[in-house]
């Protein structure tokens, strides 16, 4: 029986690197795959999915309002397909996702959705949650921070560099616009790049805050406008020397 299969990541995990490279091994067996991916990514054109390596493929382009099964539907019936590759899949709409398990449950064929868990705040995108909560595999695709831990969040970033804490879910971009980063140093950048004795630093409630006084990590020094985003937290300390072993008597 075919599946529906999440593969989320943070931004530059090589999802769409991924998603070409399952779509080559279907075309190397004699087999169509059939490639979508939203309209509102126009980063590379309309109907385009590149990866950062180069690799690079036409795909459909899907509108909000398409109907995915329809489409797979009419394109299966002209010509068999064998796995349908979504690229971007968070920006799917919730219909469109239960359609993506109807293709996996009467059209038996696969569907494989590449994309991001959460947004600039770490808040579930629309697609991303309701493929957490139907897809029949879920595997996450990991990158790394700059710190050598895996990147599990998004921060958005203004022209300078900065943290963005606030503005509309979806605003497509690259590594100009977001960096991958782990909890600890986005929650960090979100500090730096807040407003001097803000009432919060966090743009929303986080499991056991109350208050600016109760911050959930030490700070070394008072933050400053001009601090580094990733100065918040002290330097990691060393490991406690062992005591000397005493001697027999």
């Amino acid at each position: 029986m075919a599946k529906v299969y999440f593969y989320y990541a943070a931004m530059n995990a090589g999802k769409s690197t991924v998603l070409l490279q399952a779509s080559y091994n279907y075309r190397e067996r004699g087999m169509r795959p059939l490639l979508f991916t939203p309209s509102i990514d126009t980063r590379y054109g309309t109907g385009r999915i590149e990866s950062r390596i180069g690799l690079r493929s036409g795909a459909i382009s899907l509108a909000p309002g398409d109907n995915l099964l329809t489409r797979v539907r009419g394109e299966h019936t002209d010509k068999p397909v064998a796995c349908v590759l979504i690229d971007e899949a968070q920006f799917l709409t919730a219909e469109q996702v239960w359609q993506a398990a109807e293709i996996a449950d009467t059209l038996d064929i696969p569907v494989l959705c590449y994309g991001l868990r959460t947004d600039f705040r770490g808040k579930l995108f629309t697609g991303s949650a309701t493929l957490l909560a139907i897809a029949d595999d879920l595997s996450e695709l990991k990158t790394i921070c700059h710190c050598g831990r895996k990147a599990t969040m998004n921060l958005r970033v203004d022209k300078a560099g900065r943290a963005v804490r606030e503005g509309a879910q979806i605003e497509v971009g690259g590594n100009d616009r977001y960096v991958a980063m782990c909890r600890r140093h986005f929650k960090a950048a979100l500090v730096a790049g807040s407003a001097p004795h803000s009432a919060s630093p966090f743009p929303f409630p986080y499991p056991g805050s109350t208050a600016a006084s109760n911050p959930p990590f030490p700070r070394s020094t008072p933050m400053t406008q001009s601090a580094s985003p990733f100065s918040a937290f002290p330097a990691k300390p060393q490991s406690a020397q062992p005591l000397p072993k005493p001697h027999a008597p």
